[in-house]
């Protein structure tokens, strides 16, 4: 299995984890060619979330990913991590 591939089945894998554990709008996966960062990317919108919950906190970190920094909006959480 190439890199790319196993990269792809990370950030997969913790998407699923997060939509099973807490409220989301979203959750995506960029390829690095979509990303604005150029690698494989989580992209969630959480509903009702004061910050990023432990929850995903913990996922992230299971699947080796990068919390990258962005601005939350009313009562939604972005978060965007990076492999």
């Amino acid at each position: 299995m190439s890199c790319t591939v196993e990269e792809r089945q990370r950030v997969r894998r913790a998407a699923r984890a997060i939509r099973d554990e807490v409220a989301t709008e979203s959750v995506d996966v960029l390829s690095p060619s979509a990303s604005q960062y150029g690698e494989w990317t989580l992209d969630a919108v959480l509903r009702d979330a004061d910050g990023v919950p432990p929850e995903v906190l913990r996922e992230l970190a299971l699947a080796g990913l990068t919390l990258q920094p962005t601005p939350s909006q009313a009562r939604y959480e972005h978060v965007a991590a990076t492999v």
